[in-house]
């Protein structure tokens, strides 16, 4: 069956693609606490059909997975494959698990008479690079030294808050992690990731990560910025500390940035942020809607709202799911399951795959790129890259 063999070990995705992930803090009658020492695992609360993956990581169906990570809840996407209007589907697609698990635990405070509240912590921006860019460990830590210097002034006015502490950029191997606070509007997060995932698949394409890239290609760099290593896992953060003043309380359009040699030359943060998208606005409109393009420049031309606009955090952040939700504004056929996703609601439907005389059921999912399958005349097991499934979607489960 499409090459696959028992005992063999797929290669890692080839098709390029990009995955979503937030965390929540779970509030529990008013006091925050670790979902672990409340529910041993989202069954406890979930009451609908979930696939068990490993630990605490269960598959949603939606697609999504929820798991329980170090005193968090964490709800992620699965992959999708990397298309214009991508991010709106992956966005779509946690949402839609969001509203899931905000749903079952509505449930569960009937049932049980406690209070609960989803509170948003953070987003995780997930885009693969692809293998020529892998070349080695050091090569990836350059990659996401010099990303830092650049995602981090537009994902701070499209993405952060007046309590946000910095961005992260982190090397994953096949991808490219950056780390950003929960944006409770996802426009926003859908903007955001937009941005992030055009600026990451064209950086990760150039010959040379050194820094001097960037005053080669004309990048504005705020003078006195330096990142720094990731005070936890591998990577780098540019954290406010990072910067000679804190820009995420300061006037997000004072001119107290500089930017060039010239002590007079002096920008923005907002202004920063234009420079670095205009300088990238090819790359992401190829991944970006038309939505989300539009937005990404209103945003940074001060015509839209940042986040850093308004005095304080929205309260929104605090009942994710209840005070903000999905944001309708895309073309339903944008919203449209992708193929990678339309491969995992059949593997969790256990819908049979008719193949060369055999029917395979699926057992499961391996990580988040591989299908496990059980032949059903013998037993025999086989694991399948995702991207080998898609010539099958017409007809499976289909006699």
């Amino acid at each position: 069956m499409i090459g696959a063999k028992r005992g063999s070990r797929p290669a890692g995705l080839r098709m390029p693609a990009i995955g979503l992930e937030s965390e929540f803090t779970l509030v529990l009658d008013g006091r925050p606490v670790k979902p672990e020492d409340v529910f041993d695992d989202p069954r406890a609360f979930i009451r609908v059909p979930l696939v068990h993956r490993t630990g605490t990581s269960y598959q949603l169906p939606t697609g999504g997975v929820i798991y329980f990570d170090t005193g968090v809840i964490e709800i992620a996407t699965p992959l999708i494959e990397l298309e214009r209007g991508c991010v709106a589907r992956a966005g779509r697609s946690l949402w839609e698990s969001i509203c899931l698990v905000r749903s079952e635990l509505d449930g569960w405070e009937s049932r049980t008479g406690h209070s609960a509240r989803l509170t948003g912590f953070s987003t995780h921006y997930n885009v693969s690079i692809d293998a020529e860019s892998r070349v080695d460990s050091r090569s990836l830590d350059a990659l996401g030294r010099l990303l830092t210097y650049i995602v981090a002034p537009p994902v701070m006015v499209l993405a952060l808050n007046r309590q946000s502490t910095g961005v992260g950029v982190r090397p994953r191997g096949d991808r490219i992690e950056v780390t950003a606070d929960f944006t409770p509007s996802s426009t926003l997060m859908v903007a955001a990731g937009s941005l992030i995932t055009g600026i990451v698949r064209e950086v990760a394409s150039w010959r040379s990560f050194a820094p001097a890239e960037l005053s080669r290609r004309g990048l504005p760099i705020i003078r006195g910025f330096q990142p720094m290593r990731h005070t936890s896992r591998r990577g780098w953060l540019a954290r406010v500390d990072c910067y000679p003043a804190n820009p995420i309380t300061s006037d997000v359009d004072a001119k107290i940035w500089r930017v060039g040699r010239d002590s007079a030359d002096r920008a923005s943060l907002r202004d920063i942020a234009l420079r670095i998208f205009s300088t990238f606005r090819r790359s992401i409109a190829h991944v970006a809607d038309p939505l989300s393009l539009r937005l990404i420049h209103a945003v940074l031309t001060g015509r839209a709202r940042s986040l850093l606009d308004l005095a304080d955090r929205p309260r929104e952040y605090d009942d994710v799911g209840r005070l903000c939700g999905w944001q309708p504004f895309y073309p339903g056929a944008l919203l449209a399951r992708s193929r990678f996703e339309q491969v995992v609601v059949q593997v969790l439907s256990r819908q049979k795959l008719h193949v060369d005389g055999f029917d395979y059921t699926p057992a499961g999912m391996q990580g988040w790129s591989r299908v496990v399958f059980n032949r059903d005349d013998d037993g025999r097991r086989l694991t399948v890259p995702l991207e080998d499934l898609l010539p099958y979607l017409p007809r499976w489960g289909a006699r």
